[in-house]
């Protein structure tokens, strides 16, 4: 069986992940800070000594690398390499500051861009983390950094990862990307990204 690292899981479960993985042949192994969501292991994203070296096969991260600052995004990712095995890949997927800074630039700064089941999100907590959950006592969900597309791809390529695919769906405010350990052709890479970008 596969192991899958969900990687600031929450809440969430692998069926909140991908269809890629969202089957039996994955393993879900949940990982956060936050020891009342009753991860697997508990740990950062910058310090995941828990996780074996080269002991999974893929890792699922979305929205939580923007809780980093800038300086330890590098951290995480040298992180995400090192437990992945050789010909592991990570998909990952985050806040789109391009289309938020769009609605920013309309004067809209306070309304809802979208509802999410935490009720309504507006470009504000996009930018700078969900207001609700904060003012509740959950500082975890500050944001301290941000991406377009472009400085995503660049980053985890500069990282060490080796093939990067992705994209930006403006329209849900978010960013994702497959990111390689090792080489692989566009054709592998369109392969991966069919079992595991949205529809």
């Amino acid at each position: 069986m596969k192991q899958l690292l969900h990687v600031g899981c929450g809440r969430s479960r692998k069926s909140n992940t991908t269809r890629g993985f969202d089957n039996l042949e994955w393993n879900e192994i949940r990982l956060d800070i936050d020891s009342s969501v009753e991860p697997d292991v508990i740990g950062t994203m910058t310090n995941m000594e828990a996780v074996p070296s080269e002991s999974v096969d893929a890792i699922f991260s979305s929205h939580n690398i923007e809780h980093l600052y800038a300086h330890d995004v590098p951290i995480a990712l040298s992180e995400f390499l090192r437990v992945l095995k050789n010909d592991g890949f990570a998909v990952v997927t985050r806040p789109d500051l391009k289309s938020v800074c769009q609605l920013i630039a309309q004067g809209k700064l306070f309304e809802p861009a979208y509802v999410s089941p935490a009720g309504p999100i507006a470009p504000i907590d996009i930018l700078y983390g969900h207001r609700a959950q904060m003012a509740n006592g959950n500082l975890f969900m500050a944001h301290r950094c941000g991406f377009t597309y472009e400085v995503l791809r660049d980053t985890l390529l500069a990282s060490g990862f080796q093939s990067v695919v992705g994209f930006a769906r403006s329209y849900c405010f978010d960013l994702w990307a497959i990111a390689s350990k090792s080489s692989l052709s566009r054709n592998e890479m369109e392969v991966l990204a069919r079992l595991h970008f949205p529809s």
